[in-house]
């Protein structure tokens, strides 16, 4: 059993290696991380290139965390669910096939919280979207709701592995904010 498990992580690790943002952009003849904020994610995609090529970075990291999830679920359970969408994020913001150059994280961690954690993922997408239009900032509400993410697993879930794996995801995307932090605090930030 531990060698499928070694597997599977390591399968869903390279998954969130797909350089989705890049695939996009590329289309156009642009590199996500050449252009707008530098971040291969979703929203820089969709300030470079338009709504349509963001959903499609959206969905596909969305699509990455989720699948990641469902196959640890599938397989053997809610603890690999919860190994797979950490490595699905890990993959995600650190890509061996880009020299561990990746985003930030928080759609590909969303799509796993949708798939573990329903109402979690309800709550915070509902968060995100009224952060988002009040703020006209997505880093401003990425950072809320990786803030808000984990006080809701811990409050609606009684499994401790669950509030770990939760916090340790929502420490990483913070850290992973922190020049977007230092722009906010400068008012440079970028707008939606």
């Amino acid at each position: 059993m531990a060698f499928l498990w070694v597997l599977v992580i390591t399968l869903c690790y390279f998954l969130g290696n797909l350089p989705s943002a890049h695939l996009v952009s590329n289309r156009r003849g642009l590199d996500p991380t050449q252009s707008g904020s530098g971040n291969p994610g979703a929203t820089n995609v969709l300030r470079i290139i338009g709504r349509r090529a963001g959903a499609l970075v959206l969905l596909a990291d969305f699509s990455k965390g989720a699948l990641s999830v469902t196959a640890g679920l599938i397989i053997d359970g809610t603890s690999l669910g919860l190994g797979c969408w950490v490595a699905s994020v890990l993959g995600h913001i650190f890509p061996v096939t880009r020299r561990f150059q990746g985003g930030k994280g928080v759609a590909t961690g969303a799509g796993g919280c949708w798939v573990l954690f329903p109402l979690v993922g309800a709550i915070c997408s509902i968060g995100f979207l009224l952060i988002a239009k009040i703020s006209k900032k997505a880093s401003v509400a990425s950072i809320s709701i990786a803030i808000l993410m984990p006080l809701c697993v811990g409050l609606l879930n009684n499994e401790i592995n669950a509030l770990i794996f939760a916090t340790a995801l929502s420490i990483l995307i913070l850290v992973r904010h922190r020049s977007n932090l230092h722009r906010l605090l400068s008012g440079s930030e970028h707008s939606i």
